[in-house]
């Protein structure tokens, strides 16, 4: 046994377990800034704790640290970070990524994005766990991950949306860990969904030998193109008697399902191809168009259900290149009846209300302190599609948040494996953004190429994050299946996808494969075959 830093490991080979019994040599252990590639003036740890919790069934020791990274700019906030550093280490470390705006530090005990619910989580599997809040701390008045405000600060906007935040956690959560253990890990894995999926794509490109291997999940990559999408859709609902409210919302997905569940050649309440699902809402058109209560839909309704479902474009180039957003399928199975995570139950107004969907709230707060940093600004009155003076802010943040190129050639020479998840009835995140993202890594780098270091699967019935009582709650372990491709070679093989609310399984298919029924019981993935 070797003591380092007032703690103790364990001499020997990769394999080896080690052991933290202590946090006295890490509490305000200071960090050079030396240790990050980005600029920092260094950082310091707050507190080091001891901490037994039970995870997945286990009791688990480790040594919770907290730290502060410090800005180069004093007006700008610290990075907040957070690292678990369990007894019985098993020489791997695992980074999460946040979700909206951030603004608080995951929780580190939780599992991968679309995780099973019958395997161990990360810290369970003796992982060392890291994450931070991304470089600002959230108004604890503001509804969850919900607060821009800190997009007055360039620092502060660049450690968020350009992912700086990201690189600097990891640099410096190395150094506790080699400060604690006395080595490197031997293999660092990120996972993350919707702004943490965008962030494992960061990382990916910009940082190409900083992770072994990346879980992205329902990634919001082309943040700023979705922004100017939610702007347009914020206007259009907003206008009087548009907005379909909970009952509509309801009564559209159910209309949807019932056109088009059995196309896949079983009715179980799930759309496997959605490319194959096609409905006209002008089926429930109220009598005349006007709105006659909740068992049809009005004429602004079914023209603001056709905007939600459309691709949107605008007449200007972006620095980044966008010039659309795909839409979001509503009109195929994607289910915007989640209240939080959907469209809302009350109409985007001024100012607007925490009733209202989360991606219109998402839209004020970008508007407010990224786009005017005006926090009387009304959102409503700025037309994405003409924004005036505000075109060159636009086009200039732009290069921060839409920075995912998808060129991952750098990221797979390295020998970087990536697994790319989406749900088919997203709601918040369109997974046809996702398609796009992964058509454009094949045309960067061709079908072979990609295929050895990246694998895509789109989750039919899935919506984002498993947000409420979605029609099929993936669960699947992408973190195994991502360590036997990092660490021995072995590339996911009929991977199968199980419904953790439901005692059911479906083959996981690689896009643009969908799972389609043959025989058997409805409930058993070796009952369907993936087909296109």
């Amino acid at each position: 046994m070797v003591l380092v830093a007032g703690t103790i490991f364990s001499a020997g080979p990769a394999t080896a377990t080690t052991t933290v019994p202590g946090c006295t040599g890490l509490d305000h252990l200071k960090i050079p800034a030396s240790v990050m590639s980005l600029p920092t003036t260094g950082g310091r740890v707050e507190s080091a704790s001891v901490m037994t919790s039970v995870v997945s069934g286990q009791t688990i020791q480790y040594c919770q640290v907290e730290a502060d990274l410090f800005p180069v700019d004093p007006a700008a906030p610290n990075i907040k970070m957070r690292l678990d550093l369990p007894d019985d280490w098993n020489r791997k470390a695992m980074m999460f990524g946040g979700g909206g705006y951030n603004g608080s530090i995951p929780d580190l005990t939780q599992n991968v994005p679309f995780g099973p619910a019958d395997q161990p989580v990360p810290l369970a599997r003796r992982y060392a766990t890291f994450a931070s809040d991304s470089g600002h701390e959230q108004n604890p008045a503001a509804p969850p991950s919900l607060d821009g405000s800190f997009g007055v600060n360039d620092e502060a906007l660049k450690n968020f949306a350009a992912g700086d935040a990201l690189k600097k956690t990891r640099d410096a959560s190395l150094f506790l860990i080699r400060h604690a253990y006395g080595t490197n890990p031997a293999e660092v894995y990120f996972a993350g969904g919707s702004t943490g999926g965008r962030e494992a794509l960061t990382v990916a490109q910009r940082w190409p030998t900083a992770f072994d291997g990346v879980i992205s999940a329902y990634p919001a990559w082309n943040n700023l193109a979705e922004i100017l999408d939610l702007g347009y859709l914020a206007q259009v609902l907003s206008r009087p008697g548009a907005f379909p409210g909970p009952d509509k919302q309801t009564l559209l997905y159910n209309s949807v399902i019932a056109a088009c569940d059995g196309l896949d050649g079983v009715k179980d309440n799930v759309i496997s191809n959605p490319g194959g699902c096609h409905f006209d809402p002008h089926t429930l058109r109220c009598p005349a168009g006007a709105d006659t209560g909740p068992g049809c839909l009005s004429d602004p309704q079914i023209a603001a259900v056709i905007a939600m479902s459309s691709p949107f474009t605008w007449p200007y180039r972006i620095a980044s290149g966008e010039t659309g957003y795909p839409g979001f399928p509503f009109l195929s199975g994607s289910d915007m009846r989640t209240p939080f995570l959907g469209f809302g139950t009350t109409p985007p107004a001024n100012p607007m209300p925490v009733t209202s969907g989360y991606g219109m709230q998402y839209w004020d707060q970008w508007v407010k302190y990224f786009l005017t940093r005006d926090p009387a600004y009304n959102s409503l009155d700025l037309d994405p599609r003409h924004p005036g003076k505000w075109l060159d802010r636009i086009s200039y943040l732009s290069t921060i948040e839409d920075r995912n190129n998808a060129d991952l050639r750098p990221f797979a020479r390295a020998g970087g494996k990536l697994i790319l998840l989406h749900g088919a009835a997203d709601e918040l995140v369109s997974p046809l953004s996702t398609s796009d993202y992964y058509r454009r890594v094949l045309d960067t780098m061709g079908p072979g190429a990609t295929h050895a270091f990246m694998r895509y699967y789109v989750v039919p019935g899935a919506n984002h994050a498993n947000f409420g009582t979605p029609a099929f709650a993936a669960g699947w372990d992408s973190l195994s299946a991502l360590e036997h491709w990092v660490e021995s070679g072995q590339s996911p093989a009929s991977p199968v996808v199980a419904d953790v609310n439901h005692n059911r399984t479906r083959p996981l298919c690689e896009y643009p494969y969908w799972p389609r029924y043959r025989a058997g019981d409805p409930n058993s993935a070796p009952s369907f075959t993936c087909t296109r």
